[in-house]
């Protein structure tokens, strides 16, 4: 990335962070960490999940998704994915008695760990598309 685009991407993190809650301003290098030692391994070091993830794997469960723009998590509002994170895909976020290979992060990940990580994975929703769908998504959550 040039040095450019580099202040250009700062700037528009900085704004995108100034729009949301306090945990919008995650600390994106404590993220980036966290999720390279408990997240990648599953997810991908670039976020783009493992592959074929929209296909059952023979156990029947699903492979892990992208983070990535390519992929549905940032379909999903802040707080179902810190609850998908600390608790697990469990009710609510998931149906009874789902099966998945996703671990709870509760007693593993701090609280702040957890922001942080969803903060350096939302850094890298950068497209027009995906932004304009979640003010949105925040707009109507907050009608509610």
């Amino acid at each position: 990335m040039t040095r450019s685009s580099n202040l250009a991407r700062s700037i528009a993190l900085a704004l995108l962070a100034g729009c949301g809650d306090e945990r919008e301003n995650g600390n994106v290098a404590l993220g980036a960490k966290v999720y390279a030692q408990h997240c990648a391994a599953c997810h991908g070091a670039r976020l783009e999940g493992q592959p074929e993830w929209r296909r059952r794997l023979p156990n029947g469960r699903m492979p892990a998704p992208p983070h990535d723009e390519s992929g549905h998590t940032w379909h999903h509002s802040d707080d179902v994915l810190f609850g998908i994170t600390k608790r697990g895909l469990v009710p609510p976020y998931a149906p009874p008695n789902y099966e998945s290979d996703m671990p709870a992060f509760t007693g593993k990940l701090s609280d702040d760990e957890i922001w942080a990580v969803l903060a350096f994975i939302k850094s890298h929703w950068t497209s027009r598309e995906v932004l304009d769908a979640r003010a949105e998504m925040t707009r109507n959550m907050r009608k509610k």
